[in-house]
Order: C-alpha cells, then sequence, then structure tokens
C-alpha cells in the first residue's frame, strides 16, 4: 500500500474500512500510529484546520512522514474539514496525502462549484492527492452535546450524490446518512448510539461508484458501523472518542500521581488510554473482533 488510493482499493476488496483517527497532539499520534502498527493494519491520520493550527501543517506532516520512513508503515494523514481552498492549499503543499474539502455549509450549487475548483487547484499542485467532498448536514463541532436529531432532514439523496462526483471530479464522498459530529452525554455514559440508514448507504454507494466517508463515527452502534462498510463506507472517522479516552488517561495519571509535574512520566496514561479506544475500533473495521 504505496498510497491512499491504492490503500482504499485494497479495503473495498477486503470488505473492511480504513480507521481514520483526529490528532491533535504527540499523545494523540503516537497512541493511533502505536494501535495500528499493533493490529498491522493501515490507517488514516487526519487534522482539522483548527488541530492544523496547533500543531503546525509543516510540523505535522513531517511527524507523520518520518513515521512512515522509519518504521515502512501505510499510515497516511488527511487534511481534515477544509473550508477554504487557501487552506486546501496550504495542506497539498506541506505534502497531505488527502484533503477533505468542506463546503457543505453552502447551497448545493455554490458547495458543488467550489469543490469542483478546489479538485483542480489540489490536482495541479500533486495529481497523487485524493480530493473528498460532503454534502448534506452532519452538524459541526467534536464535542459532548445534546443529540441533535433535526439532522435527519438535511440526509444525502443518491441522486444528488451522483450530481455531485460527476461535476466536481472528487474521488471520495461525505455524506450525510445519519451520522453527526460529537457524542451526546449518554453516548459518552453508553446509554445511546447513533443509527445510520444502511439502505440510504448503499444506495448511493451505487449512485457514485467512488469510496464513502462516514464523518461522525464516534458513538456510532456497532452494528450499525459494520452494516455500514458493507454497504459502501471505506472510511470512518473517530474523534470525539478518542478526545474522551486522551482525558479520561490524564485525570487517572493525575489522581495516580498526585505530585507529578514530568509530562513524559504523566502522558504515558493518556496514550495508552487513547490507544485502546484505537484498538477497539480498528478491530471492528478490519473485522478483527
Amino acid at each position: 500500500m504505496r498510497d491512499l488510493r491504492s490503500a482504499l482499493e485494497q479495503t473495498r476488496k477486503n470488505g473492511v474500512a480504513l480507521g481514520h483517527f483526529n490528532v491533535a497532539d504527540l499523545v494523540l499520534l503516537k497512541a493511533v500510529f502505536s494501535a495500528a502498527q499493533e493490529l498491522r493494519v493501515p490507517v488514516l491520520v487526519g487534522a482539522s484546520e483548527g488541530e492544523r493550527e496547533f500543531m503546525g501543517v509543516l510540523q505535522l506532516a513531517a511527524l507523520v512522514r518520518s513515521l512512515r520512513e522509519e518504521f515502512g508503515f501505510p499510515v497516511f494523514l488527511n487534511a481534515d474539514h477544509t473550508h477554504t481552498l487557501k487552506k486546501a492549499i496550504e495542506a497539498a503543499k506541506a505534502g497531505f496525502d488527502s484533503v477533505v474539502f468542506d463546503a457543505s455549509a453552502l447551497p448545493f450549487d455554490q458547495n458543488t462549484r467550489q469543490t469542483k475548483e478546489a479538485v483542480e487547484a489540489l490536482k495541479s499542485i500533486d495529481p497523487g492527492i485524493v480530493v473528498e467532498g460532503e454534502i448534506g448536514n452532519i452538524g459541526t463541532g467534536s464535542e459532548i452535546h445534546e443529540l441533535a436529531t433535526e439532522l435527519s432532514k438535511y440526509l444525502t439523496t443518491p441522486a444528488e450524490a451522483k450530481q455531485f462526483v460527476e461535476f466536481t471530479g472528487i474521488e471520495v464522498l461525505a455524506p450525510a446518512v445519519g451520522n453527526m459530529h460529537g457524542m451526546s452525554r449518554k453516548m459518552v455514559e453508553g446509554e445511546q448510539r447513533k443509527r445510520l440508514d444502511i439502505e440510504r448507504i448503499a444506495e448511493i454507494r451505487t449512485a457514485v461508484q467512488i469510496p464513502l466517508t462516514l464523518h461522525g463515527g464516534s458513538g456510532t452502534d456497532d452494528g450499525d458501523l459494520r452494516q455500514a462498510i458493507a454497504a459502501g463506507i471505506s472510511i470512518v472517522h473517530i474523534n470525539t472518542e478518542l478526545r474522551v479516552a486522551w482525558r479520561n488517561g490524564l485525570e487517572a495519571a493525575l489522581e495516580a500521581q498526585p505530585g507529578q509535574v514530568v509530562p513524559y512520566k504523566i502522558l504515558p496514561f493518556a496514550v495508552e488510554s487513547v490507544k485502546q479506544a484505537a484498538l477497539s475500533r480498528l478491530r471492528l473495521f478490519n473485522r478483527l473482533e
């Protein structure tokens, strides 16, 4: 799997999905990479505009590149939810493997036009870069919130998905199929799960004939995730679950070592907590349970 495109092709043949995990610091990156290494499965590391601003675009690209070169391991880097062409170009020039150009908040026609422009601009910089577009509404922000049931009104239809893909030239599509960003408090506590429209996923995949991404995968019912992958989802995004694990690990470290101030003695607790969360999802996505 020399590049992301070949990794996506292989996942489709094997009936599995790439795990996409957002990172905002070295703790998250170390944990995700360690989990993928342990299971010997490819992994996609993502960073939103805010996460890239915190870590540094060039710095994050250099870290992921160093892991790939040192270990010869298929770890790929995605510029998640990029809302402007300027930020998309910045990621492409830094060497990211893919860019999610997200103009989904705009009316459909504007989203379509701007996404097409982004595809053309990014391909002129790096013909091998994978560009993803998004339609529908799955909410914003990966945090703990109340369940946003009104998002069901904005699900993607197979017809608009086909039109969008054919006009823009994207290689990966992120539809709204019952998914949403963030998690409710009940999801964190295990009392509630997101449910997906599996039939809609299958219809969209048939209509567009390109890989589909499930954004907002945190807190989703495990059975629905398995069915979604079988129906055509090739990438599953997990962010909030890792953030919760990061915080839990950090709090456990501070409780166990109340007087400790050395970062490299505190942070391994968070690394292990996040790693276990990533392992659980990677096993599911790759049918290793």
